[in-house]
């Protein structure tokens, strides 16, 4: 399926609540949630607090980006909070398979992200107990980067990688209706998606997530299918 996930790290922190039921009301299939520590990425966004705060405005599925070194600390806390998939950096730590392992346990959807200076072959040893693997397509510390052409060849060998197994990819960083083709041929099927849809404010929003929707599902043929 092709799944568009809103980062709220693009949206009014003003006014997070009513941004969260805008792009849930236009059309965005998973609230994207990208927390920073100022340690392990060099920005400080937020913690387990927000993500609660946030829950009640929702139903839609809450898909945590942990940018932390350590994240063990707090995976029970994100669960707690009401995250439904955990994703930890394979880079922000010696014992991540302990780390999904954790988040298996606390009954959430495990999820392994790395950086577009990571070999894909980092996290192959890890498929086997993981729901998701993120594709950073920029640097992770900052929303509003542009696109990492060169981080396409690392999701192209993910999804060989992949092959059979019931394992969602996704982009995060840069996505737009300019560049969600050449993330979508490269085998991604979950499209974080910050500026692109938050720019132009809520009248705009469900316009973006459609734009988006089409430029993946074009480049693939999966003629419209929406989660």
């Amino acid at each position: 399926m092709t799944i568009i996930a809103p980062s709220i790290l693009s949206a009014d922190f003003s006014r997070l609540g009513e941004e969260v039921r805008a792009v849930d009301e236009a059309g965005g299939d998973w609230i994207h949630l990208d927390v920073m520590d100022g340690h392990f990425v060099p920005n400080i966004t937020f913690g387990p607090a927000l993500v609660k705060a946030l829950r009640p405005h929702t139903k839609k599925h809450f898909d945590v980006h942990l940018m932390i070194a350590p994240a063990d600390p707090y995976l029970a806390a994100f669960a707690d909070a009401g995250a439904d998939t955990i994703s930890v950096h394979v880079e922000a730590g010696p014992h991540i398979h302990r780390s999904l392992q954790t988040i298996r346990a606390l009954g959430k959807r495990a999820g392994i992200a790395l950086n577009p200076g990571t070999p894909a072959a980092m996290v192959e040893p890890l498929l086997d107990m993981v729901d998701l693997v993120v594709c950073m397509t920029v640097n992770p510390g900052f929303g509003g980067q542009s696109f990492l052409p060169s981080a396409l060849e690392t999701v192209s060998r993910v999804r060989t990688m992949v092959a059979g197994r019931a394992i969602d990819i996704e982009v995060d960083g840069g996505i737009t209706p300019a560049t969600v083709a050449e993330a979508a041929r490269a085998g991604a099927n979950v499209f974080v998606a910050g500026s692109g849809v938050f720019s132009g404010g809520p009248s705009a929003y469900a316009r973006n997530i459609a734009a988006i929707r089409e430029g993946a599902n074009t480049a693939t043929g999966r003629d419209g299918l929406r989660c």
